[in-house]
């Protein structure tokens, strides 16, 4: 009977404080919102690639040859550690379309491939020489059907395959930077027709299947070895892999998210349902002594005020479950279909997932009602009904200065002391708009950097056109290039290992004219610099990491096997701002200066006017010495890629953070309203018209919420600091720089959140029972 009337005492409070409790149910909702989404990218995304991985057998260790016997290849397969090889032979070639053409990397079969198998999408393997097996998203890009046929170039030729099936590799999980189907695309041939394309049947490419546990280094150090008597070229790690690379990079990061993220939304969580928790217990100190008068023991009425944090746990978890499912989720499927190229990924939340955000929600809902309800269980029923005495407070330091304080207006006076005499609910507001604030500027502050990474490709880059040769082929060999290109410079790029010590890392060498002005340099003021005769452009990314400084002498080892792990030491000039593909800048009298020959292999070309740029590619893509051929377009796009992939993340973040906000201002406010039921029945008694009243309340939440922005100020600095460090690599700078914007975009949130939350609880000053009110202490 006691139990059936706590219960509904407990649905009256809540009727009675309607707004309050959906404000508390959105506060919760949006931890496990973030839990449920983010727990679900990354435990969905992780066991898939393994099992992906596995079941096609992902190449341990790619190595390349300019060509290599069937006999020789057998011998290499005897070296400890390899417990399955496979040779196949890999060339480039090209498609053409009504305006442009698309690069296609085609492999041949292995005869019993076990090793980077391919999945099947639609049709089938093929069985003739004269069948490919094309890439399924790139024949859907180009509206391509099985059956059909298409042409090729490759090695000059001109070759026809009918398309048997389309497909999907696990060493193309990701194709490239931007995952661009249109211009890039894999497929895969028969051994039997090796000899049509290249002339003899010989392979390429070694595919290493490594023994379990056996070091990848080692093993590739032995093939290297063993490889003397061969034109061998170079060897790829798995781990080294573009594709398996970044999307390990990708599951590494949504696990931290999973784990960071919901973690500091659910202690925020925590500090506004603790500190709301206790304010609501305490302003119902005389409910509780006519309930112990009626002889409710203690533990249930303990029990009772329990229940309220559980019910709204258990209520936001489960809303944040389904809005997850109906908004994260296809926001998940989608990215992930633009960023990888997974067959039959699916993303499912499990109902397990919402029970952490209950368990947690409820423990610390339970464990403040508790801290709050026990000093008045102790009390007698007759002590616990009446209304605490007045609080004495002394004279506020403003009052001690002669000649303010009484210049200041009754009104003032009012709020100035009631914000001191109840520090506890003022402490409490400040730190929720506090923490709000800090999310704010956090989530503006980090997208606004973003979206400087991808504008600085148009400040950085001048050129039109790129022109990427093949190995071996150099744009110095290019007699004559075509009209309309106002400037052209040489550009080489080398594969080199940056060490520091014992740390080491994979980088990029960029050798480039002094005079090339297609490439512009900024400096860590973000002014232009240029390149000297006498040192290296080290990026910012890398001199942060490993605490770089101008005029240090940084090691490069030149990985390329023609220069056979050369290590050199450079002489830093100056540290550059590069956020997109970072990467060490030297000119080739630098270069040659250090006893390294310098062989242009890109071109950077610049024409007369837009119109050029089309006829200039057309020339360039006849070109058999050509193999790439890239726009400040690409670029862009690139940048803009990683902006796209993270704004609904950052959108995600400045929605909760306003949610978080407005729900912490609008429960300390409505308890605020009703602790001070008697000083406003007093006011309204007095003739204090319902404006003025509305303006007292208003009024002081706004000075609150000012003293708590001068409080997050220097606090969302430090926090928008340590979220772009996590962000940033050695690969990827992100800016670390507030700008004024950003900062008062987030003010005005807070402010415009605080005059919402007021204008809601009007209703509750205008329905405020004068009589009731002041009969209360009787």
């Amino acid at each position: 009977m006691v139990i059936m009337k706590l219960f509904i005492k407990s649905l009256r409070d809540i009727r009675q404080s309607m707004g309050q409790f959906i404000a508390f149910v959105l506060v919760i909702a949006v931890g496990a919102f973030f839990y449920t989404g983010l727990i679900t990218l990354s435990d969905n995304l992780g066991s898939y690639s393994n099992a992906y991985f596995k079941e096609h057998n992902l190449s341990d260790l790619n190595v390349y040859y300019s060509e290599i016997s069937q006999q020789d290849a057998q011998a290499l397969s005897k070296i400890n550690g390899i417990n399955k090889l496979e040779a196949r032979y890999t060339f480039d070639a090209t498609q053409a379309f009504d305006n442009n053409q698309a690069a296609l990397k085609i492999h041949s079969i292995p005869a019993n491939n076990e090793i980077n198998t391919p999945a099947i999408i639609e049709g089938s393997f093929p069985v003739k020489s004269d069948e490919i097996l094309l890439d399924s998203h790139y024949a859907k890009e180009h509206q391509l059907q099985v059956g059909e046929q298409i042409r090729i170039v490759a090695n000059g030729s001109n070759l026809a395959f009918t398309i048997s099936g389309l497909t999907e590799n696990v060493e193309y999980a990701k194709k490239n930077a931007i995952q661009d189907h249109k211009s890039s695309g894999f497929a895969y041939m028969l051994e039997e027709a090796i000899p049509e394309i290249s002339g003899s049947f010989t392979y390429n490419e070694l595919l290493i299947d490594a023994q379990d546990g056996y070091h990848i280094d080692t093993l590739g150090q032995s093939i290297e070895a063993q490889s003397k008597a061969l034109p061998y070229l170079n060897q790829i790690s798995k781990e080294r892999s573009f594709s398996y690379s970044q999307l390990q990079q990708t599951i590494y990061n949504n696990k931290m998210m999973s784990r960071v993220i919901p973690l500091v939304l659910f202690i925020i969580e925590a500090v506004i349902l603790f500190l709301t928790m206790s304010r609501i217990i305490d302003s119902q100190r005389n409910q509780v002594g006519i309930m112990k008068a009626l002889g409710v023991k203690n533990r249930s009425i303990m029990l009772h005020y329990m229940g309220y944090p559980v019910l709204v746990g258990i209520l936001g978890s489960l809303l944040g479950y389904v809005i997850a499912a109906i908004v994260f989720v296809p926001f998940v499927e989608t990215s992930n279909a633009r960023s990888y190229s997974l067959p039959d990924i699916e993303f499912s939340l499990s109902l397990l997932y919402v029970v952490p955000p209950i368990l947690i929600s409820s423990a610390f809902g339970i464990l403040s009602c508790y801290l709050s309800g026990r000093s008045i269980l102790k009390e007698r029923a007759a002590q616990a009904m009446r209304h605490k005495p007045p609080k004495k407070m002394k004279k506020l330091l403003i009052e001690r200065i002669p000649g303010i304080w009484g210049n200041i207006s009754y009104s003032y006076k009012l709020i100035l002391r009631n914000i001191f005499l109840n520090k506890p609910k003022a402490l409490a507001s400040i730190v929720a708009v506090v923490v709000s604030t800090v999310l704010l500027i956090t989530a503006f502050g980090t997208q606004t950097s973003l979206l400087k990474v991808a504008s600085q490709v148009e400040e950085v880059y001048a050129y039109d056109l790129r022109i990427d040769y093949k190995l071996g082929a150099s744009p110095e060999s290019t007699a004559l290039l075509p009209d309309g290109i106002e400037n052209s410079y040489f550009l080489s790029t080398f594969p080199v290992e940056f060490v520091k010590g014992d740390e080491s890392e994979i980088a990029t060498l960029i050798v480039t004219e002094k005079e090339n002005n297609l490439i512009h340099f900024f400096d860590e003021q973000d002014k232009q610099i240029a390149l000297q005769d006498h040192g290296v452009l080290v990026p910012k990314s890398y001199a942060d990491h490993y605490q770089i400084a101008e005029g240090d002498l940084i090691q490069l080892v030149f990985t390329a096997p023609e220069l056979a792990n050369k290590t050199v030491e450079m002489k830093v000039l100056q540290i550059t701002n590069q956020y997109s593909n970072p990467s060490f800048y030297v000119t080739p009298a630098y270069l040659q200066s250090l006893g390294i020959d310098y062989i242009p292999n890109s071109l950077l070309v610049e024409t007369s006017n837009v119109a050029d740029v089309a006829s200039t590619r057309s020339f360039f893509e006849s070109e058999q010495q050509v193999e790439t051929i890239s726009d400040k377009i690409d670029l862009k796009e690139s940048a803009q890629y990683i902006v796209k992939q993270n704004s609904f993340l950052f959108i995600m973040f400045i929605v909760s953070a306003a949610v978080l906000s407005f729900g912490a201002i609008y429960t300390i406010s409505s308890i605020n309203i009703y602790e001070r039921n008697r000083e406003l029945a007093t006011l309204k008694v007095l003739g204090y018209p319902k404006q003025k009243i509305n303006r007292l309340i208003f009024f002081e939440n706004i000075v609150l919420t000012a003293l708590a922005i001068l409080v997050a100020l220097p606090i969302g600095g430090y926090m928008f600091t340590l979220v772009v460090k996590a962000l940033s690599s050695t690969h990827q700078q992100i800016p670390n720089q507030l700008n004024l914007v950003v900062i008062l975009a987030a003010v005005v949130l807070a402010f415009v959140l605080t005059i919402l939350s007021n204008l809601l609880l009007r209703r509750k000053v205008n329905h405020i029972n004068m009589i009731e009110s002041l009969k209360a202490m009787e």
